[in-house]
């Protein structure tokens, strides 16, 4: 080859590859975005787009107007930290590895957004971790700023990396105990709250309340900068929002339960060039978050995935990818085992444990709202509905009817009329126990404290459950689909 042609044939290819660069920024820059905004301890009938008219969330309220809102999406676990390594992983708590309160993921568990890291994704968690060591997923870890760990995450859209698609999981620490006000969100007064019936309405409860409407308020006046933060960008019709709980509100018969109040997530996906608005009541899990990022973002599941992907969904409300979700409690602060299944407009909770009080710390009596609970409980001055978290013995099943029943008040499992549905109900169940490698350990986690806040000396980490199936190496989803029925 003489001096002319090698000189060609190096233009050439530099143009080439040039060009392949040029191309792949091109198809990078086409790759959605995400923010995944997962607040701390938020029920889903708190916000103004489920009905909520005491608590002002306007930015929420717009961008659910303009996005996607799903009125039945379910938490696997209404736990902190199991609720989130279940999210990231895309499985059920107890195929996690860290099923409890405070237990941190294995290492050799697989998490969604290293796909997204590896694909060239610029991915960030900030604000609350409580996963333990996730350093995989992320290009960065960061601890959060401000009263709920929001201060910085403008400042993160604007900072970052220009020629890369972004997964950032923004993990606020609003609402949860205890409260701290600052100029973000509204103050609101005991008068304006809304106490929810199975809560004993008093001064402290009410006073109480308005500590969570304040945080609430702020998780939406972050929302609001994010949005405003996309659009002065010029990427919010490449982005996709999508706004989330952990866990229910941190009050009696909510966190940690398998109650609407406790499990029930609020559940706003916007993304204006992608998505027409919508509402939909079609069933979607916790578990279906990883897979739906995947597939948005056009990257593979992997088959340690329990979840199946709501992409469909986004697109027409109408869609339906499942028909029954599973959630499951299990110890948080105080012993638990309980499992509950969703179909059609049934819930049916099973608890291995019925001798026990169902508690939680924020049941108990060192809040506000559970101090005042037990002494009106001891005054005698509480309504049947509204003693739940005394019962003991308590039932060993519950069978309730959400759309006549919406706060799960009236259980009808002891009733004739119901049989053939609790019998349907404890079958599928049933199947997802044996499937998932679910148990109920022989040697259980002991309480961490007593009713009234008392933190006992003998406490100690028992068994988790799945452990004796070796739950954590199962990957088989259990039921996603079952027969209907004509009830």
């Amino acid at each position: 080859m003489n001096r002319r042609d090698f000189l060609k044939s190096i233009a050439v290819g530099t143009a080439a590859a040039a060009f392949e660069s040029v191309s792949c920024f091109a198809a990078r820059q086409q790759q959605p975005n995400f923010i995944f905004f997962i607040t701390d301890d938020i029920s889903v009938d708190d916000l103004g787009c489920y009905g909520n008219n005491k608590i002002k969330t306007p930015h929420l309220d717009r961008m659910a107007s303009e996005g996607v809102v799903f009125d039945n999406a379910y938490l696997s676990i209404s736990s902190c930290s199991p609720s989130r390594c279940s999210i990231i992983t895309g499985r059920y708590p107890h195929n996690t590895g860290a099923p409890e309160l405070h237990t941190t993921l294995p290492t050799n568990q697989y998490t969604f957004p290293q796909a997204f890291r590896q694909a060239g994704y610029y991915t960030v968690l900030s604000g609350k971790n409580h996963m333990g060591d996730v350093k995989r997923a992320f290009d960065q870890i960061l601890p959060g700023k401000g009263p709920g760990s929001e201060g910085q995450w403008v400042e993160l859209l604007q900072n970052r990396p220009k020629d890369k698609p972004f997964f950032f999981w923004f993990a606020s620490t609003d609402a949860h105990r205890n409260w701290q006000f600052d100029d973000q969100a509204p103050r609101y007064e005991s008068s304006q709250v809304q106490v929810p019936p199975f809560l004993f309405d008093g001064p402290k409860t009410r006073q109480d309340l308005t500590g969570y409407y304040h945080e609430i308020s702020r998780t939406d006046t972050y929302a609001g900068l994010l949005r405003a933060e996309l659009e002065r960008q010029g990427i919010a019709e490449n982005t996709y929002f999508v706004y989330c709980s952990d866990n229910g509100r941190p009050f009696p018969r909510c966190k940690t339960r398998l109650y609407d109040s406790g499990i029930k997530t609020p559940l706003i996906v916007w993304a204006p060039g992608h998505l027409k608005p919508a509402r939909t009541d079609s069933l979607v899990s916790a578990v279906d978050f990883s897979a739906t990022f995947l597939d948005l973002a056009g990257l593979p599941k992997n088959k340690t995935i329990q979840g199946v992907s709501f992409a469909s969904v986004l697109r027409n409300p109408k869609a339906v990818v499942r028909d029954v979700v599973f959630a499951e409690h299990n110890w948080h602060v105080f012993q638990a085992h309980e499992r509950m299944v969703r179909f059609k407009n049934w819930l049916y909770i099973r608890n291995a444990w019925p001798e026990r009080q169902n508690l939680c710390v924020e049941s108990a009596s060192q809040f506000p709202a559970g101090e005042e609970l037990w002494r009106a409980e001891d005054e005698g001055k509480l309504q049947s509905h509204q003693r739940d978290v005394f019962l003991q013995p308590r039932p060993s099943e519950e069978l309730y009817d959400v759309v006549r029943d919406p706060d799960q008040l009236h259980n009808l499992a002891d009733s004739e009329k119901y049989n053939q549905i609790l019998q349907t109900m404890r079958a599928i169940l049933h199947r997802w126990i044996e499937e998932t490698g679910d148990t109920v350990p022989a040697d259980p986690t002991n309480d961490r404290q007593n009713a009234q806040g008392k933190e006992y000396d003998n406490h100690r980490r028992g068994t988790f459950p799945g452990a004796e199936r070796n739950a954590m190496q199962i990957t088989n989803p259990g039921p996603i689909w079952t027969i209907l029925l004509d009830q």
